[in-house]
């Protein structure tokens, strides 16, 4: 059975084979994940066609073309598949003790049905222990780069992810002065991306700030409810996805694109909300958006997240999309200039919730404020219809009840 790259879209033509879960000669199981490829739009994840034993081609790091056969998984009875990788003499390779030794999983649960996450988790496990044996073993032996190189090719290291985002930790530095690494598909796709928004637009930017105190109380008297009806929170991303499209509503030209010397005006939302992966920001789109009620914008972005961590985010989830907007305040940024995502003309970004000082009716309170701020592209947008836009956004979010009733 060969493992070839699967076509993802008419304008991809090559992809980087980024990581090997299943190293060269281990058994696999059907539907288990095998390797990851990346192309400049989405990475995704191949699953094992078969059962049988993993033959690798094509090793990590290597840029090949769409269609390439990358590997093959020798079925049962195919041929002589020899002692898989760690097996010892008078040990039948498809035995329960060998299978347990290759996948990590203890021999005491070998006999069992062991699920594909269950073995690449453990497998994971096994491959960060059997890394620190060989660093510890390999002390003193060889340069430092040979060691890494060795590393590299021998244990494949998998982030294991968690459902509850991890604090940020910065990286430990390396040991060289100097690191080189070849950007990814990816990253040099959002490069030429950004620089050419930065070029390619007379891109402006302007800000206000909006009192989320409804939104915060309405989250709290229904957010327990909304839970238990749907299976998901009440988040602010859906308030601010209804306050768009309304706003969209009145001041078209902000859901408009160019077209050479045309200006394409777009009667339907479908607004891009920016995901930030281990790879690299990815807009995922919300179709037909402003159909949408709170819980299906909530549900569809929450499965937006999770396929991005499983890399089954499809490119189609990505084409499109007339309005973006990001949410920098997760990160606790407090204001900043979003970038345009082009051909779409207008950018949201949301920045953190912070209580300050505010004058209302001739007194000085405090309130849950956020700074807002949209940057569009002034070819076609005036400034008085983007500061209005803004405007409007903000009297939504702070009188949510009318995004309530309309829908």
């Amino acid at each position: 059975m060969e493992i070839k790259v699967p076509e993802v879209g008419e304008s991809v033509f090559e992809a980087l084979v980024a990581k090997w879960h299943i190293r060269d000669g281990e058994r696999v199981v059907r539907d288990e994940p095998v390797c990851e490829i990346e192309t400049d739009k989405i990475t995704m994840e191949l699953n094992a066609e078969a059962e049988g034993v993993l033959r690798i081609r094509i090793a990590e790091g290597t840029t090949v073309k769409i269609g390439t056969v990358i590997g093959e998984i020798e079925e049962a009875g195919t041929g002589d598949q020899g002692p898989g990788i760690g097996s010892t003499p008078g040990t039948p390779a498809g035995s329960d003790a060998e299978r347990s030794k290759s996948s990590g999983v203890p021999a005491a649960e070998a006999g069992r049905h062991v699920s594909p996450s269950e073995r690449k988790s453990a497998r994971e496990k096994a491959g960060t222990r059997e890394a620190e044996k060989a660093e510890s073993r390999d002390s003193g032996l060889g340069t430092r780069k040979e060691e890494q190189q060795a590393k590299a090719v021998t244990v494949p290291v998998t982030l294991v992810r968690s459902e509850e985002p991890a604090p940020y930790a910065a990286p430990p530095l390396p040991d060289e002065r100097v690191v080189r690494k070849p950007m990814t598909p990816i990253r040099k796709r959002i490069a030429e991306r950004l620089l050419a928004a930065r070029q390619q637009t007379a891109m402006l930017t302007s800000f206000n700030e909006a009192d989320l105190g409804r939104v915060m109380a309405l989250r709290r008297k229904y957010g327990p409810d909304f839970l238990k009806r749907h299976g998901v929170k009440l988040g602010y991303m859906s308030f601010f996805v209804k306050a768009c499209c309304e706003a969209l509503r009145e001041f078209p030209v902000l859901n408009a694109r160019m077209d050479g010397d045309d200006i394409v005006y777009q009667n339907f939302f479908d607004i891009g909300i920016a995901v930030s992966g281990d790879k690299g920001l990815v807009v995922p789109v919300l179709r037909d958006a402003d159909r949408l009620h709170f819980a299906e914008i909530e549900q569809a972005i929450d499965d937006f997240v999770k396929r991005i961590g499983e890399n089954r985010l499809g490119l189609a989830d990505l084409e499109g999309g007339t309005f973006t907007i990001t949410n920098g305040g997760v990160f606790g940024s407090l204001m900043s200039t979003p970038i345009l995502n082009p051909p779409q003309s207008g950018v949201l970004g949301m920045h953190a919730i912070q209580e300050r000082p505010v004058a209302r009716d001739g007194k000085v309170v405090i309130r849950p404020m956020m700074y807002l701020a949209l940057s569009y592209d002034h070819r076609i947008i005036d400034g008085r219809e983007a500061v209005l836009f803004l405007k409007k956004v903000r009297e939504y979010l702070e009188e949510p009840e009318e995004l309530l009733l309309e829908g």
